[in-house]
This record gives C-alpha cells, structure tokens and sequence, in this order.
C-alpha cells in the first residue's frame, strides 16, 4: 500500500510547452533524496487532465528509462473517457507501475451511487489485471463527483484486492475520518495538509499531496508521531498566504523563483502563470514568516 509522505509533483515544462523529462527526473530524485517516499505523476497538481495520453504515457516511459524505480511511482491515469483512462491504466501497468489514481470523469456531474460504481467497475473489468492497484481520488471541489462511502463500499466489497485506498482531498475532516473508520483494510491518504496531525492519529496511511513538492520536510514532521505546535502553525500559515492563488501556478512560480529552474516557469492552458510582481511579493513574505521554500 501507499504509506507515509508521496508527492503529488508538479510538472516542467520546456520553453514550448512540452514535458521537461530531464528536469521531472531530476525534480523527483531531489524530492526522494528529501524523505518522500514515492510521487504522484499527472494528478491535479500534476496538471494531467492537461496533458494527451500519448504525452502522458511518453513521459512515464523516459523516466523509468532514466532509472526511477516504478516501485516509487502511483500513475494518475484518470481521463474525462474511459477508453483514454483504460489505455493510461494498461500503460502503466505495462511499465511495472501498479498503482493508479483515477479521478472520475468529470465532465458529467451528478453522478448517483450507481453510476460511480459503474464507472470504476467498468475499468476494472476492461483493464482485467488483477496486478492493479486502484486508488479513488476524492476531490469533489475540482471533478465536482464525490464518491459516496456507499459507492466506496460497494467497490470494495468487489474487487479486492484491487481496490487498495482513496486519496481524499476533499479537505472535510469528517469525512476523511469517516473514510478511516469505515475502510480499515484500506490506505486512506489525506490531500489536506493541516488535517495530517489529526488523522495519523487516527489510522490515516499518510499523504499524496502537492505543498511537498516545496515543503517536504514540514511535511513529514507533520506525520510524525508527535507534532510541534510551530509545525502546526506553519502550515496553516503557509496555506493563508497560498490561498489566493491557483495552486500549481503558485508553486511552479515559486520554484522558478530560484536560479536555473527555467522549467517551472510555464503552466498549460487554461492555466495562467502567476504574475512576476505578485511572486516576488509572495517571496518576500515567506522569508519574513520563516516560511521559504525548502529547496536545496
């Protein structure tokens, strides 16, 4: 299972919009060099839904040539069409990368208890490996799908072992908390930093989430077993100033505010990069809190 701090990374882009392989490979080694234990490649903060599938699966398959370790990798493989999500899951599959995080598709809203389930039942079923590993992305603020404990529920009682956990990033404590209660058998993973403390406590597996593609060492203090009130703080702080803002803009800024990170600069469509001004401003306030980014 997943456990413990993976990253949901965030993706370099060269000058024409297309995936800096060398710059990713070398992201996610600093980041494992750091504590993660794995990534996250192509989830929310990883701007897949803007990427092909081609682009995608292209990506994963020169990174495992340049000698990252699948066992280190989830592959986001969700697609608005269930073929595109198919022919991404059996890709990674492929490549020796078992773990898969699949957002519904999230075109069509309103989905009924039913048609979740179908929806993940008719993936299952046509990608037919029982080497799979699916994990349930719960982000109803972005997909504007939830997936219902009772969907959840259902597809456990299914298709285990393939059904391995959720990612929630719904940051509702509650229901996270629910999630752990009801599923105990499976990694429940939170999104939402600032809930960490709380819900390791409570039998959480740990965290994908984006703040660590900057902060992963506060990140993983977060994890531990007893948490410093000053962590607590920063984080929650960290989040007011980062609020404002889209998330992966903000970040990939941030990260191209330091030499020679040319490759952060570039967002993709719809996505608008943060403005310089804002930036240097953002900056500035970080290093008055103490909060600058942890980067070597």
């Amino acid at each position: 299972m997943v456990r413990g701090l993976w990253c949901a990374s965030l993706t370099p882009l060269s000058s024409s919009g297309q995936i800096d392989c060398p710059a990713f490979e070398s992201h996610i080694r600093d980041l494992l060099a750091r504590g993660v234990q794995g990534v996250t490649l192509f989830g929310t903060t990883g701007e897949g839904p803007s990427f092909s599938v081609r682009a995608r699966a292209q990506a994963l398959e020169q990174l495992l040539s340049a000698g990252l370790e699948p066992s280190r990798i989830v592959v986001a493989t969700g697609c608005t069409a269930l073929e595109d999500t198919v022919a991404l899951t059996r890709h990674a599959l492929e490549c020796g990368c078992s773990r898969c995080l699949v957002i519904p598709a999230f075109f069509w809203k309103a989905w009924s208890d039913d048609a979740v389930f179908r929806y993940y039942a008719s993936l299952i079923e046509t990608v037919n490996d029982q080497r799979l590993r699916l994990y349930l992305y719960h982000i109803p603020q972005l997909s504007g799908v939830p997936i219902p404990l009772r969907a959840a529920a259902r597809l456990a009682g299914a298709f285990q072992p393939v059904i391995a956990g959720v990612k929630d990033s719904g940051a509702d404590l509650e229901h996270t908390l629910e999630l752990i209660k009801t599923f105990p058998d499976l990694a429940i993973l939170a999104g939402h930093e600032p809930h960490l403390p709380e819900l390791m406590k409570r039998g959480c597996a740990g965290t994908i989430c984006g703040m660590a593609n900057l902060w992963p060492e506060l990140i993983a203090r977060l994890l531990a077993p007893e948490v410093d009130p000053a962590d607590r703080t920063a984080i929650c702080r960290l989040m007011e100033l980062l609020q404002p803002y889209a998330f992966v803009s903000v970040m990939k800024a941030l990260l191209a505010s330091q030499p020679g990170a040319d490759s952060w600069q570039s967002v993709r469509p719809p996505l608008l990069p943060l403005d310089q001004g804002e930036c240097a401003g953002l900056v500035r306030d970080l290093a008055r809190l103490g909060l600058s980014p942890e980067i070597p």
